[in-house]
């Protein structure tokens, strides 16, 4: 199920300025599982499957810089793309052949969006002749026509960036909730969100989520992450809205790695945006940074739904499970595999 909703396909890659390329090379390689490139002496790629690079550090931008590479299907898409924004009054620039190059892309357009994040819309990711080759042992990162993952962005007002995004950009309105913050997901694809905006007062990058195909690989980074002091800043838990199985690390700049396993797949073209009642996590996921009072607020949901008895089935890959055979026949009668 690969449909999109609109001219962007997929997040196709990320960057961030940052001095600490040291830093981020233990972090991405060690605790995540990426594949670090050496672009140059200021410049650190990471890749995470068979394009050129997914995630980029450059020492050249201040720290907090931040750009997002969004994919087109191609040369045309890409076109009428720059012609809607600039209809639109959104100031695009056409880069040059040497920031593609850069960006291993064929060609790319940038602009901001209402808090000034640079985005950029890209065709052509090029591949590399060399097969992915991970920074510890994992079994790999879901990609694909998925695209790299999602980013989650802080926001000082979500509804000028909602008209941006979804008028303009095409992104639908996955799921949204305003207890125990106000935050709202849109997706571009099967993968149920892309992007999501979290209301709080001020514009920054929240976190960057990564998808790994074993439920071990996240459980197996998670132990590296315990091993240092302060890395974990959201425990280990399960989403109420994408149903992943993840914990939140601290990256050595201003922002989060969520690595995850299990994420749900919807079918944009009949998916119903609903509010979360339940909170953001059926179990897990204690927020360090939250304040103290919503820290509450989101257990006593987290309590509520157990004590509802809420579930949500495991999402897994063909291949990557074992099916039991039914011991219970409570278990059987209340899940709907009883005779079978």
């Amino acid at each position: 199920m690969t449909m999109q909703t609109g001219p962007l396909q997929a997040l196709g890659y990320v960057g961030f300025g940052s001095s600490a390329l040291d830093d981020w090379r233990q972090f991405g390689t060690r605790l995540v599982g990426l594949q670090a490139v050496e672009r140059s002496a200021s410049l650190l790629a990471f890749r995470m499957d068979d394009r050129k690079q997914r995630l980029v550090v450059d020492r050249a931008l201040a720290e907090g810089q931040r750009f997002f590479g969004w994919e087109v299907a191609d040369a045309a898409a890409l076109d009428a793309l720059a012609a809607k924004l600039d209809t639109a009054g959104i100031v695009v620039t056409a880069e040059p052949a040497s920031l593609a190059d850069a960006r291993h892309v064929a060609r790319l357009i940038s602009f901001r969006d209402p808090a000034g994040n640079r985005l950029e819309a890209f065709y052509g990711a090029e591949i590399d002749n060399e097969p992915f080759r991970p920074g510890r042992s994992v079994s790999g990162f879901r990609t694909g026509p998925l695209g790299l993952g999602h980013a989650v962005l802080t926001v000082e007002r979500i509804d000028p960036m909602m008209s941006f995004y979804m008028d303009l950009l095409g992104f639908k309105l996955s799921d949204y909730m305003d207890k125990p913050f106000r935050a709202y997901f849109f997706h571009i694809n099967a993968r149920h969100h892309s992007l999501a905006l979290i209301e709080t007062g001020t514009n920054g990058m929240h976190h960057l989520m990564v998808e790994l195909f074993s439920l071990d690989d996240v459980g197996q980074s998670y132990d590296v992450a315990l091993g240092e002091e302060g890395r974990v800043n959201v425990t280990l838990g399960r989403h109420t809205n994408d149903f992943m199985t993840s914990f939140y690390a601290k990256t050595p700049s201003s922002f989060m790695v969520e690595c995850g396993w299990g994420g749900r797949d919807i079918d944009p073209a009949t998916w119903k945006p609903v509010e979360l009642t339940d909170g953001p996590s059926l179990w897990g996921h204690e927020r360090v940074w939250l304040s103290p009072q919503d820290r509450e607020i989101a257990r006593e949901m987290r309590m509520r739904a157990a004590a509802d008895g809420r579930r949500a089935p495991v999402q897994v890959v063909d291949g990557n499970y074992r099916r039991l055979n039914g011991t219970c026949p409570w278990w059987d009668s209340i899940s709907g595999q009883s005779g079978s």
